[in-house]
Formats: structure tokens, sequence, C-alpha cells
């Protein structure tokens, strides 16, 4: 007998993530959901506080589908209202903390934002940039606050005076949970267009292939990395387990290690150069006993240093490899693979996560030999729907119907992945990624400057650091260290400190391939010792 099933049927339809919050809400009630030295909340309050801020939202008009941006540090609040944005089927999108007034106006704009949530602890100046765009402008944007001050509306104040009956409503499995961005090769960054698909695939995959501590009562995650990013989709996984959760704003390796042996924590994220920091300023295992596993990502990692992380702290390393376009669980290093009996080991991103297809692609689309070098691309229910608005773009990047993430890389026999570069040039520094062109393009606005790359090269504290290879115009005889000062604050005040070169070196002409390309690859290798 065959079997015809209409692929939109809501018999075999994916929850919603509101689901999987509501879910937890009701199974583990009476558990802790939110830790800190102040005290506990539960998975009951934790729902009754996001029930009426998804309510309060509601009455400002707010509605499935709608889009949301929010600008935050790691705060109780900002949990609150991602999982409110989850119960009413809003679309999200997390502004970046360090980012640039002109970036985050770009932003609200092209994910044409209904509202923008600020922290006005941390961010109280931009939230009043944000309400004086709106009026100068005349966007259609609500700007809400966390807090009391003389601009928009308090909402976390005003939520206090709703119902905090259960909201329930009703979202299509393909709407679009969160928009993150990325770059683009013209500069501007791209929507990344995440459905409910891709959101609960996220979930799910992460809770069955990453060494979580068990039982999941067990569980008490800190997240010390800004939740806007990879921390907050881990959080997502934690709350679906009925696993604690615990918030820093700040990292510093004395405060780390003491919120962990306060609070008994058993699972964190941390970004490489967070590692080495704990590394270097000497941190007592002692004080990190009650860690079981430590996820690190978002950056490459020296292999010297994670040997040394797990002949300190022990084998509770677990490295994570995923892009935007694919989140967060394309691959992953288990604790186990973390042998120092097998050291090739920790220069690779792990094994393929079950859920996932993962291939090697040569340019003509067709797999390479097992050892050698392809570009990974992947096929399943963790892709992104594509790009927002950009549909060439999307054609572009899942040509042959494969994602093409842009990452070369290698597989050894025992199907371990070695990543040994990635496209586009992009920089990932401290664990944040910068898009060369969008830094180049900033450069150019200087007087100065004829021509100018962007590239990253290795540093010890921030895995790659960014240095910009300029070339002067001619006719003027500027002093070289003058102009380096003059680029790098302005770079810092248009595109923020993550972007900002760390060096700039002036040549007198940037070095092109037989295509008549930049050849960054050759200027990696010229300035490779920069930082040594």
């Amino acid at each position: 007998m065959t079997y015809t099933l209409a692929p939109t049927s809501p018999l075999h339809a994916l929850p919603s993530v509101a689901g999987i919050y509501l879910n937890a809400f009701r199974v583990h009630a009476a558990q802790p959901a939110v830790i800190s030295e102040q005290g506990t909340l539960t998975y009951a309050e934790l729902a009754r506080r996001s029930f009426q801020l998804a309510r309060q939202l509601e009455a400002m008009g707010l509605k499935v589908g709608d889009g949301v941006c929010l600008l935050s540090g790691n705060r109780f609040e900002a949990l609150l209202v991602v999982i409110a944005c989850h119960l009413l089927g809003l679309r999200s999108t997390a502004l970046h903390p360090l980012g640039s007034l002109a970036d985050h106006l770009f932003t609200l704009e092209e994910v044409t934002a209904k509202a923008v949530i600020v922290d006005t602890q941390r961010f109280e100046a931009r939230g009043r940039d944000y309400a004086q765009a709106r009026f100068a402008s005349g966007l259609q944007l609500q700007v809400l606050t966390m807090d009391a001050v003389d601009y928009g509306a308090n909402v976390m104040a005003q939520s206090a005076q709703q119902s905090d009956a259960p909201v329930v409503r009703d979202i299509p499995s393909d709407a679009v949970s969160k928009l993150g961005f990325t770059g683009g090769t013209t500069g501007k960054p791209k929507g990344v267009v995440h459905t409910q698909r891709v959101s609960v695939t996220t979930i799910t995959q992460q809770n069955q292939a990453w060494d979580w501590p068990r039982p999941a009562s067990a569980l008490r995650f800190l997240a010390v990395t800004p939740i806007s990013h990879a921390a907050g989709s881990i959080i997502s996984s934690v709350f679906s387990q009925g696993g604690a959760v615990c918030l820093q704003d700040k990292f510093t390796p004395q405060g780390f290690a003491h919120t962990v042996k306060a609070l008994g924590i058993t699972a964190t994220f941390l970004v490489p150069t967070q590692i080495y920091d704990l590394l270097d300023a000497d941190i007592a295992p002692a004080d990190l006993a009650s860690l079981q596993l430590v996820l690190y990502g978002a950056a490459p990692i020296n292999v010297a240093r994670i040997t040394q992380a797990v002949q300190t702290f022990g084998p509770i390393f677990g490295q994570l490899y995923g892009q935007a376009e694919s989140p967060m669980a394309i691959s992953y290093l288990s604790k186990d693979a973390h042998d120092l009996r097998q050291p090739h080991r920790l220069a690779s991103a792990g094994t393929v996560i079950a859920g996932n297809t993962v291939a090697l692609l040569n340019e003509a689309g067709e797999p390479v030999p097992t050892g050698e070098i392809g570009e990974i691309c992947v096929r399943g229910p963790l892709v992104m729907a594509g790009y927002f608005q950009r549909p060439e773009e999307t054609d572009k990047v899942f040509r042959g119907d494969w994602l093409h993430t842009g990452d070369l890389a290698r597989f050894d026999a025992d199907g371990y992945l070695y990543l040994v570069d990635r496209a586009k040039d992009m920089v990932i520094s401290g664990g944040f990624n910068v898009y060369p062109t969008e830094v180049e393009n900033c450069l150019a606005t200087h007087p100065a400057v004829s021509n100018s790359a962007v590239i990253g090269i290795p540093h010890a504290r921030w895995g790659e650091a960014v240095v910009a290879v300029v070339v002067q115009k001619p006719g003027l005889s500027l002093d070289a260290q003058a102009l380096e000062a003059e680029l790098i604050a302005l770079v810092h005040k248009d595109k923020g400190p993550v972007q900002t070169p760390k060096k700039v070196v002036f040549v007198d002409s940037i070095p092109v391939t037989n295509l008549g390309k930049m050849d960054k690859k050759a200027m990696r290798v010229t300035f490779a010792g920069l930082f040594d």
C-alpha cells in the first residue's frame, strides 16, 4: 500500500519553539529555571513573567510575523523578551551589543522592525538614538525599554499589570522565528532566515549530540558570552531539558571562577580567548571542579592551548562547529575525542551530527576523496530557509541543492572533519565575526586612503587579529604613525571595537591574483608573524 502525505500536513509538522517552552513550563514547573547568588526563579515563575510580557507586546499591536529587535546585555529581562517573542510567533533579531548606530539602524530598517526593546541599564544612550532616529526618519518603530527612562515605553513595568494566564497562539511551522545577520560580498549584511524548523532542529540536535550533564536536574548553565550570539541559542536547549541558567554580563577569569564555584555550575560556553584567559590567570582547577562540560567554538583554537586546557581542567571540553546559515550543530568534537593520546584529533571540528548530511565538494560540485580538501556543503532541516529578501544570494548559496558554507575542509578515514580555511575571508576575532569588506568600505571614507585590504592574522589572545593593509593616495606624505591612529579611530567610531584593526600596515600596492582580485592569501603569509 502506498501512502501520500501533503507536505504541509499538520499531522507531521514539527512543534514550534513556543511549544517546547510551554512543555518545559509544565513538566519542570517546580524546578529552578534561572539562578543567581541573589536567588532562584522557578519554571512556574518564568512562565508567569513570560506570559505577562507576551500579553503586553500583543496589547501594543505586535502579532505573528512582526519583526522585533533586541539590544541587551546578559540580563534576566532579555530572556523574557526572547521567550515572549517565541510565544507570539514574532520574528526576533538580536542587535550586536558592540555594533555601531549606523549598523543598528540598517538592521532595524532591513527587518522592518515594528519594535526595538532596549536594555537601558547598559544602552540608555543608544536607545535615545533610536527614539531620535524614529522621529527624524518617520520610522514606524516603537522604542520599548526595560527600565524607567524619559523616552520610550517601559514594557517591563507595564507587563506587570497583564494577566499571567498561559499564552498559546497558532504559529505555522514555516513561520520565521529569528533573523540573524551575516556579512555579504557587497559589504551589506544579509539577514539569515531561521524558520520554526531551523530553530527546533537546532535545539533537538544540540540536545542529542552534546555531552550534557546528566541527569538534566544537574544541568546548571552559565552564560558568560553575549546571549545575542551563540549563548542565546544554547539557553533554549537548556530550558528544553529543564536545566537552570545563570547570566553573567562581564567575563573575567576571577569572576567566572567565583560564579562557577558559588553556584555549582556544571556547563558553560566559552570562546577560545576566554579559555586562554583562564589558563593565563592560573585559575585553580579546584575552583572549576563542578564543571562537567565546557563548550567552545565561534573561533579557531590553538591546539597547544586546548591541550593545556585539558591537562589543567580535565576532559570537560566539547567543540561545536556551525555557521549562521546552519547554526551551532553541523559537527561536534566530543569530550571523549579530546584525547591527549590522539593529539591530532584536537585540530578537528569533530564528526557530523546525526540529522545532517555533509559533503565536501569541489568546484564542479563533485565529492572529493577522503583526505582531500573540498567545500563543506550541508543538507538537512538545520539549514536556513534563505537570505531575507535576497533571492539571488539565496540561489547562489543553495546551488545544486546544497548549502555551500564557504568553508574548506577535509575528512579523515574515521569521519573527523578538519577545517583548513574559511572562504569570503571572514575574520573571527575573540569569537566575533568581522567582515573585511565592511571595514574596507569604512577605511575608504578617509581622504588619505587609496586602497585597502583587511585580513586576519593569527594572534595568541584573539585567535585572529584584524589588520588593515593600506595604500595611501599618491602625493601625500603623512606621518604613518599619526595616520594609523586616525584610521583606527575612524573604524572604531563607525563600526565598533570588534571590527577595529589592531594594526595598520602601509604598502605601495595591494597584491592581486592573476584574475585581478586582491590576493589576501599572499598577504596573510607576508604578515603572518606580525604579532609574534
